[in-house]
């Protein structure tokens, strides 16, 4: 498995000062807003797939 997904910046004030929360549990914290989130992966989308022929010479 790979390492967890690290964030590039705060999804509530946009900044970049990030760290690993003490408290564990894959939370972050930002230092510029003091606010504390977590990163979730929730699936894959079931779209299929689309053919791009048309069944027709060109």
């Amino acid at each position: 498995m790979s390492e967890r997904a690290a964030p590039f910046h705060c999804p509530y004030c946009g900044d970049e000062d990030l760290r690993p929360s003490e408290e564990g549990h894959g939370a972050w914290e930002c230092h510029a807003c003091n606010r504390a989130f977590q990163l979730k992966y929730l699936g894959l989308l079931a779209r299929g797939l689309q053919r791009a022929d048309s069944g027709g010479d060109i």
